[in-house]
């Protein structure tokens, strides 16, 4: 299959000006706000090779130097590759999703966004994702859900266990779902996930060994049996008890408080 990141599509049409002069603020953030615009309008497509500096200075009435700086900003978003060579310029991408998990975990986890806020969240989409893994998983998913379930049953025995392989497990089983945007989102989720997780192993005394201990193998039982309506309570009971356990937590803390 051919990556289309990879297809080396020729720049955009001579008589097609993407760029217009700038004139006022911050010229190379102005530029960047055109190639966004065109990127998100569809102008200018995955693949596709942004016209050569020279030409992108003389479009925009600006120096190369200041083209430049726009394109590492482009490059830094993730919207632009460039590649040097004969055959090089700067390339219209897909950000990868690292950039999103890394974007949206910060801003989660910098901002006024509580533990409790990351569960619901979790709630209403790992809900549904399940719902979805019930008829899209595949052998291979299956494997891999057992697998992950293999190794946290092995760390709870040895006294190993890590918070990480829960938050693995949830990511995996969204990519179950086969919709690349729940893929993505709770992929995103990986940190802000660990977060809330943390907390809410702090406000329970029988996290991973209590009445959870084999949630995650009956929630992959299900999802292999093709029963949605079990995999779907399991997957709810799994989530609510998590936000019980952060309720106590937050209780605790504002009895010492």
């Amino acid at each position: 299959m051919v990556n289309k990141n990879e297809v080396q599509a020729p720049p955009a049409q001579a008589s097609e000006v993407i760029f217009q002069p700038v004139q006022t603020g911050r010229v190379s953030g102005a530029i960047v706000r055109q190639a966004e615009s065109a990127i998100i309008s569809g102008r200018l497509q995955v693949g596709e090779r942004l016209p050569p500096e020279r030409e992108l200075a003389e479009q925009s009435g600006v120096s190369r130097v200041t083209v430049r700086d726009a394109l590492r900003v482009l490059e830094a978003k993730g919207l632009i590759r460039i590649r040097a060579g004969a055959k090089g310029g700067a390339f219209v991408t897909t950000p990868p999703p690292t950039m999103l998990r890394e974007g949206l975990a910060n801003l989660l986890i910098l901002s006024d966004v509580t533990a409790m806020d990351v569960t619901e969240v979790r709630l209403a989409l790992e809900v549904e994702a399940v719902r979805l893994a019930c008829t899209r998983a595949t052998d291979d998913d299956i494997r891999a859900l057992l697998d992950i379930c293999t190794r946290t049953e092995s760390a709870l025995q040895t006294g190993d266990y890590d918070i990480r392989l829960s938050a693995e497990f949830h990511v995996r089983l969204a990519a179950a779902s086969h919709n690349p945007a729940f893929a993505l989102v709770v992929e995103a989720l990986y940190w802000p996930m660990l977060v809330s997780l943390a907390e809410a192993k702090e406000g329970s005394q029988d996290y991973g060994i209590g009445p959870d201990r084999n949630e995650h193998r009956d929630i992959v039982t299900a999802i292999s049996s093709r029963d949605e309506g079990q995999a779907v309570e399991i997957m709810q009971h799994h989530l609510k008890r998590q936000t019980q356990r952060l309720n106590r937590r937050l209780e605790d803390l504002k009895g010492r408080s």
